[in-house]
């Protein structure tokens, strides 16, 4: 049972991946999957529950290393007119920056929340000429329960967007460009692939299969941390032998 705990928590520490499909952006969802995460019970968890802790400074360190060790994350913006005769320096696109107009991009837990303030910069090639801008987003991610895929999914939700020292009307133009394009290109965020809690271990002792499958999931934010509650059924399946038992073809 320790090796199989062991190699549990190993796969939902690397779903701390998903920071970075946090910023970068995967293909949006119209619909967000599965339920929304509630609390965890006031009177304990269940039996047959596991706890992992993300702490903050783990969320962050990824943001680092994408900001230092591979590309600024950068995506089209809207429904700006970009061709290939738009000159490189007015392309309608946005820019993630882990830095700018006075905030730094990562995960802050707090106050039963998750947050993300990001910075970015970017340009708006519109009708009426090119738009040039910075400043930053406010976002907060909602985390949900996918029973059919096991998976734990966030729905980013951009809540303000404050861009630095530009005019009323182009504010009113860039302001819900930005909105939507960091919410349709970021959602839905996997933060758990079901992959990663999957438990089918072979018990030779016994001829059988030790199987566990998801039963719910709970959350809390507390002391700069993401405190997730994996609550399991287990049942007892087919032996099959591990590979390195098996005889070669």
């Amino acid at each position: 049972m320790g090796r199989i705990l062991i190699g549990l928590l190993i796969g939902l520490l690397l779903g701390g991946i998903a920071t970075f499909y946090f910023f970068v952006g995967v293909p949006a969802s119209a619909d967000p999957p599965g339920v929304p995460i509630a609390s965890p019970d006031p009177g304990g968890p269940p039996a047959g529950t596991v706890q992992v802790v993300l702490r903050q400074e783990f969320f962050n360190d990824i943001l680092s290393t994408i900001f230092t060790e591979m590309n600024q994350p950068s995506f089209a913006l809207g429904a700006g007119e970009t061709n290939s005769a738009t000159p490189a320096e007015c392309a309608s696109t946005i820019t993630v920056l882990p830095e700018g107009s006075g905030v730094r991009t990562g995960v802050t837990l707090a106050n039963n929340r998750l947050e993300a303030p990001i910075a970015f910069n970017g340009g708006y090639n519109s009708p009426f000429g090119c738009f040039r801008f910075t400043g930053w987003a406010n976002s907060v991610m909602q985390l949900r329960f996918d029973r059919d895929s096991q998976s734990v999914v966030g729905q980013l939700n951009v809540e303000t967007v404050n861009l630095d020292g530009v005019n009323p009307v182009v504010n009113a133009i860039v302001t819900p460009l930005v909105q939507s394009t960091l919410n349709s290109r970021v959602n839905p965020v996997k933060i758990i692939d079901g992959a990663q809690t999957a438990v089918n271990t072979p018990v030779a002792s016994v001829k059988a299969n030790l199987v566990a499958r998801v039963n719910d999931v709970r959350a809390e934010v507390k002391e700069k941390a993401l405190n997730l509650f994996i609550e399991y059924d287990f049942a007892g399946g087919p032996f099959t032998l591990p590979e390195a038992a098996q005889a070669p073809l």
